[in-house]
């Protein structure tokens, strides 16, 4: 009996021993953060750190190529590496790609810095609106350390904000290099002279941990490595790990498109004219409820982009103007003032010189003429439809010509609108007399001789 029971223990066993095997498999996430780091780009990245959290993978791996991108959501982006619980590996690659500006800061925040060859890191100054690199201002105690290289003199034209900028990026690469053990001579030098590197020369001067080919050989390297994750020491088996590449899901599509400045001011545009459509000639309803959704949607893109206020009241000010010239004509005045502020604040719009942060002037262009256009002959057919007599109910009855039936002096017949009707007039009527509807009171025409 027990001899027969055998086989069945050591299947059971075997089936254990393998659904053990298969659950404690590691698991690497790769997520693909091509272009400008955007806020759709942090939340897709922070939700993906989050959910491979929650499922226990192994690690995460970063595989970037950007140019650089917006400040706050470079912060997030590093906030969130700095708690995970997850080791994060950044990788630039394929060859070709560089993690320039802000990649530079994601590269540095890293648990492992990786890039593959041909690729480049740094020209991480800041940049002003104009799009000129700020002054890289030099202070013997801006916490460069006695082993930093010294930089340029401060230029004379620097402003204390232009200085405080510059010093804020350099003590947080600073700050990050020292947490990661990088070097951090280097990380100050990308951003107050721009520096660059390509991927060998950043290895050998300890930039980043290692170089890979491919996905597959930076598995294969990051494997028995350990990392410091949230102050505990963490050793890497990532032999035969499944790798999970996470594909974006709507909410980011939807978050990119939104939050892409084209889209946003397209939406800025619709739903402003919508409403205003709305209000000249209501009652209609599709302009108003399009004009609603536009501005909400333009709202929460705004809120999440670096918006200059001031061209965005120029924007305003600039419409305000072309409907007041449609509505008391001033000989073009308020018309060609409409449009140059239109036009001004659409171009500072939005407080950035990045690439893809940027109205793109067709866009403008085309939207300038369009809103001339639109408020020249739509708004102003709406004024005139405003204007237009009444031809439906009482009020279209005022005006009208009537006939006296009868000679009456306050109260008598007369037909109207080719009815009898009741009427009164305050002085005295003869048969035959032609009279005009001055009012309607109820049933009763109030009626006055034509002159």
């Amino acid at each position: 009996m027990t001899a027969r029971r055998l086989p069945s223990v050591g299947l059971a066993l075997a089936l254990l021993t393998a659904q053990a095997a298969t659950v404690s498999a590691a698991e690497v996430w790769v997520v693909e953060l091509d272009g400008a780091i955007s806020p759709a780009t942090a939340d897709y990245f922070m939700h993906s750190l989050d959910d491979a959290q929650d499922a226990g993978a192994a690690a995460l791996v970063v595989r970037l190529d950007t140019s650089g991108g917006l400040d706050g959501s470079m912060r997030d982006m590093i906030k969130a590496i700095l708690a995970s619980r997850v080791p994060v590996v950044v990788y630039v690659a394929p060859s070709g790609s560089r993690a320039a500006s802000a990649g530079t800061y994601l590269l540095y925040a890293s648990h492992v810095a990786a890039m593959a060859p041909a690729t480049n890191v740094g020209s991480s100054t800041p940049v002003s609106i104009g799009g000129t690199p700020l002054p890289l201002p030099s202070t013997p105690d801006d916490g460069a350390g006695d082993d930093a290289e010294p930089a340029d003199a401060e230029p004379a034209d620097a402003s204390t904000m232009e200085r405080k900028i510059v010093n804020d990026a350099v003590a947080y690469i600073r700050g990050l290099a020292a947490l990661r053990g990088r070097n951090a001579v280097w990380a100050e030098k990308t951003v107050r002279e721009a520096a660059n590197l390509p991927a060998a020369e950043a290895l050998e001067q300890g930039v980043i941990d290692l170089v890979a080919d491919d996905l597959d050989a930076l598995i294969a390297a990051l494997d028995g490595r350990t990392v410091d994750v949230g102050g505990a020491s963490v050793t890497l088996d990532l032999k035969d790990a499944e790798i999970k590449t996470i594909v974006p899901g709507w909410r980011y599509e939807l978050l990119a498109l939104i939050t892409d400045p084209n889209v946003a001011y397209i939406l800025l545009m619709l739903g402003l004219y919508g409403l205003i459509l709305e209000f000249y000639n209501p009652g209609f309803g599709v302009p108003g409820v399009t004009g609603v959704i536009c501005l909400l949607l333009a709202g929460y893109a705004l809120q999440m982009l670096p918006v200059n206020y001031a061209g965005l009241a120029l924007l305003l000010v600039g419409i305000a103007l072309m409907v007041a010239e449609v509505v008391t004509p001033t000989v073009g005045v308020m018309g060609v003032g409409g449009g140059i502020s239109f036009i001004a604040g659409s171009i500072i719009l939005f407080d950035s010189d990045l690439p893809g942060y940027r109205v793109s002037m067709p866009i403008i262009a085309a939207f300038a003429v369009a809103s001339a256009v639109f408020f020249a002959i739509g708004v102003g057919a709406a004024m005139r439809a405003r204007r237009t007599r009444v031809t439906t109910g009482s009020e279209a009855m005022i005006g009208a010509t009537a006939i006296a039936l009868e000679d009456f002096a306050e109260k008598g017949s007369v037909r109207a609108f080719s009815e009898n009707w009741q009427a009164q007039s305050s002085q005295p009527v003869h048969k035959g007399d032609k009279l005009r509807v001055a009012g309607v009171e109820g049933l009763v025409l109030k009626v006055e001789p034509e002159e």
